[in-house]
C-alpha cells in the first residue's frame, strides 16, 4: 500500500472534489526512493469531470522525479483523450538532483504536453506552496493561475518575490488567503469555462442584476450592472486595476468574458491584461464584451507602448469569438481602433449616448481644425466643447457606420443580451496558417 495515502496532498485533492467521486491514477506507483511524489486522479468539480494532481511535500519534499513527471504526464495524456481539464498543485521544493538531465529530459516532456493542450482543454494551477524554477515555467503555462499568499513563486532561485508580489505584476491571476479559498475559486473557473475548446457554454439560473449602470459608473459597477447578480468571477485583480478590469461571468445563464477600461489612457499593463483575456475567452469561444473608456495610449515607454498595442489589436483582431463593444465614455485614437473598432476588434459596437469617439482627443483636434479660430481668439474650451458636440459625439460615428446602434446607460443590458442572441450562431473562417506572428 503506498505510504502517502493520507498525505496532505491527497487532502488536497479530495477537498478539490466534489464528494465520492474522486479516483486516483498510479496509486501504486514507485520512485526509486519509493512512493512518487505526486497524488493524481480525476472527478467531479462543481459537476464537472476533470483531471488533477497535487505535488506530495510529505514525501521527499515533493521532489520533482521521473516517476513523478510520467505520472503527471499520463494525467494530461488521459485529459486530451476525453476533453477534461487538469488542475495542478503544486507543493515542491525543486527537482530531484540525483536523477540529473533524466528528470530535466522528463521535464521537458511536461512542458510539450501543457503546450500541446493549451487551448484544447483549461488548465488551472494551484501554487499552494513551493513552486520553483522549472515547476513554476510549468504552472506558468497554465490558462489561470491561483496562488495562496504565502506561497513561493518564482523561477530563478533564490529570491525574494512572493506571490502577492506576482500578483500585482500579473502573473498570478487569483490571490487567495488559503488554500480552502483558493479551492472555492478553481471550482468557480471551472464551472465557468467549458470542458474543452469543443464544448458547448456551460449554463446556469441565474437572477437579474439589482443595479442598472449609470454616467459616471466605475468598471466593475458597470460590468456587475450587465452580468446575471453574482455571477461575476475577476481575474488579474491586482495587476493594472486602476486601468482595466478583467472577469467571467455569466449574462442570462452563458458565460462570457468582460475586459473593461477606466477611462485613462491605454497603457502597456493594461494592454497584456486585456489581451491574455481576449485569448483565453477566444480559446474557449466565450464571448468578450469590452466596455471602452479610454482617453488614447500613454505617452510615455513609447516602444514598450507599441509592443503592447500591437499585440492588444492583433490579439482582437485574430479573435473568432463573438466580441461586442461597449463605448461607455471615450475612444480616442488608437483606442477606438483597437477596442472597439468595426471588422477588426468588434462584431457590434455600441454607444452610450453620453459617450464620445473620435481620432484625436479635444485638445488635439482643436488645435488642428480650429486653429484659425484660436488665432481669432475664441475661447479654447468653447471650441473644446463644439468639437465634443459635434464631431465627437457617438451619432456622428453612427452616422458613418463606426457604431452600430446607441442607447442609454441603463439600457446596455438589454443591449447586449439582444447582441448575443443575434451572434450566438456566428462562425468565422480564417486563413489556413500555423498562428500569426505579432
Amino acid at each position: 500500500m503506498s505510504n502517502n495515502e493520507n498525505s496532505k496532498a491527497l487532502e488536497r485533492l479530495t477537498a478539490l472534489f466534489d464528494d465520492g467521486t474522486f479516483t486516483r491514477i498510479d496509486a501504486f506507483a514507485k520512485s526509486s526512493s519509493g512512493d512518487v511524489e505526486v497524488v493524481a486522479g480525476f472527478g467531479s468539480v462543481d459537476g464537472c469531470s476533470a483531471y488533477a494532481f497535487s505535488q506530495d511535500i510529505s514525501v521527499s519534499d515533493g521532489a520533482v522525479s521521473v516517476a513523478q513527471c510520467a505520472t503527471i504526464e499520463k494525467v494530461y495524456e488521459l485529459a486530451v483523450k476525453t476533453g477534461c481539464p487538469v488542475i495542478g498543485i503544486y507543493d515542491s521544493n525543486g527537482v530531484k538532483l540525483t536523477e540529473g538531465f533524466e528528470v530535466l529530459s522528463a521535464y521537458s516532456r511536461l512542458v510539450k504536453a501543457s503546450s500541446s493542450m493549451s487551448g484544447v482543454c483549461p488548465q488551472i494551477s494551484v501554487v499552494a506552496g513551493a513552486c520553483l524554477g522549472t515547476s513554476a515555467l510549468i504552472a506558468n503555462m497554465a490558462d489561470v493561475v491561483v496562488a495562496v499568499k504565502d506561497a513561493d513563486f518564482y523561477v530563478s532561485c533564490p529570491s525574494d518575490v512572493t506571490a502577492t508580489e506576482s500578483s500585482k505584476e500579473g502573473t498570478v491571476d487569483v490571490l487567495c488567503d488559503d488554500f480552502d479559498a483558493a479551492i472555492e475559486s478553481v471550482r468557480s473557473i471551472v464551472s465557468l469555462l467549458p470542458s474543452n475548446n469543443l464544448d458547448m457554454l456551460p449554463l446556469f439560473e441565474f437572477s437579474h442584476p439589482l443595479s442598472v449602470a449609470a454616467v459616471g459608473d466605475d468598471a466593475m459597477s458597470i460590468i456587475n450592472a450587465i452580468a446575471d447578480e453574482s455571477s461575476v468571477f475577476e481575474l488579474k485583480g491586482s495587476y493594472a486595476s486602476e486601468n482595466c478590469k478583467t472577469a467571467l461571468a455569466t449574462v442570462m445563464g452563458a458565460t462570457v468574458g468582460f475586459i473593461a477600461f477606466e477611462g485613462g489612457a491605454l497603457c502597456p499593463a493594461c494592454s497584456y491584461k486585456a489581451e491574455a483575456m481576449i485569448k483565453l475567452c477566444d480559446a474557449y469561444s466565450v464571448p468578450v464584451i469590452t466596455l471602452v473608456n479610454a482617453d488614447g495610449i500613454i505617452r510615455e515607454k513609447e516602444n514598450q507602448m507599441l509592443t503592447a498595442l500591437t499585440k492588444l489589436t492583433s490579439a482582437y483582431a485574430g479573435a473568432t469569438t463573438v466580441k461586442i463593444s461597449v463605448i461607455t465614455g471615450s475612444a480616442i485614437g488608437s483606442a477606438y481602433l483597437t477596442l472597439a473598432g468595426k471588422g477588426s476588434s468588434a462584431d457590434m459596437t455600441i454607444a452610450w449616448d453620453s459617450s464620445s469617439a473620435s481620432p484625436l482627443d479635444a485638445d488635439s483636434a482643436v488645435a488642428f481644425l480650429y486653429n484659425d479660430r484660436l488665432a481669432n481668439g475664441e475661447d479654447r474650451e468653447a471650441l473644446k466643447a463644439e468639437y465634443n458636440e459635434k464631431l465627437a459625439s457617438p451619432f456622428t460615428a453612427a452616422a458613418c457606420g463606426a457604431i452600430d446602434d446607441i442607447c442609454t446607460p441603463e439600457d446596455t443590458r438589454n443591449k447586449i443580451i439582444a447582441a448575443l442572441d443575434i451572434l450566438s450562431g456566428k462562425r468565422e473562417n480564417t486563413l489556413p496558417r500555423k498562428h500569426s506572428v505579432k
